[in-house]
């Protein structure tokens, strides 16, 4: 029984709602050679649901591998992957500054799913769960978006907007698991290192 998993994200939100559970982790990131990016590219007519799932488990079988070539101590593995979905759209991470007002634009005065897919593989064994939860924005103008978007905040994050930042003005209401919404759901996050058999 390990008693510390791997982490296999650059997020430091992941990394923050892990310390808030006590769990012990050390980071496992790919190098270079690794096209992460790649990974997250949306498949044609593919479902909100089945994208984030199917992108957690490819980021998940990388770690895996990563661990092997590295030939570090074994351990459970946890990976996480966020989208934002309006109706079968898929918003990822912004491209740019033009692309994260674009897709504000689109989610203003709408009411829109956050997915976030989480996997841990301890061993031969894989656990996964899904955390849905619905968040509504205001009806935003675009002096608002663009000072928004100014503050750098949007970049990296899916669906060009961070709960825990200053998007958190033009939310009106939240359905759901808000550490879901920051990228990892936390009672779905204890179950399944339980199930690996973490203490938590």
């Amino acid at each position: 029984m390990s008693d510390f998993i791997y982490l296999a994200s650059q997020s430091p939100r992941r990394r923050q709602l892990l310390e808030q559970l006590g769990v012990r982790y050390e980071l496992l990131l790919p190098d270079a050679s690794e096209d992460a990016e790649a990974l997250e590219a949306v498949l044609e007519n593919e479902a909100p649901t089945a994208y984030v799932k199917r992108v957690t488990g490819l980021k998940l079988d990388a770690a895996v591998a990563r661990l092997k070539q590295r030939k570090l101590p074994v351990a459970p593995i946890l990976c996480s992957d966020t989208t934002v979905a309006l109706g079968r759209t898929i918003y990822g991470k912004p491209d740019d500054a033009k692309d994260a007002r674009r897709m504000l634009a689109e989610l203003s005065g709408t009411t829109h799913r956050v997915l976030t897919a989480v996997a841990v593989q301890s061993g031969r064994r894989r656990f996964e769960a899904l955390s849905t939860s619905r968040v509504s924005f205001e009806a935003m103008s675009d002096p608002q978006i663009r000072a928004y978007v100014a503050t750098g905040e949007p970049m990296g994050k899916a669906g060009a907007y961070a709960v825990q930042g200053r998007a958190a003005l033009h939310i009106t209401c939240i359905n759901g698991n808000y550490s879901g919404i920051m990228g990892l759901p936390l009672r779905e996050t204890a179950l399944l290192l339980r199930s690996a058999g973490i203490k938590i």
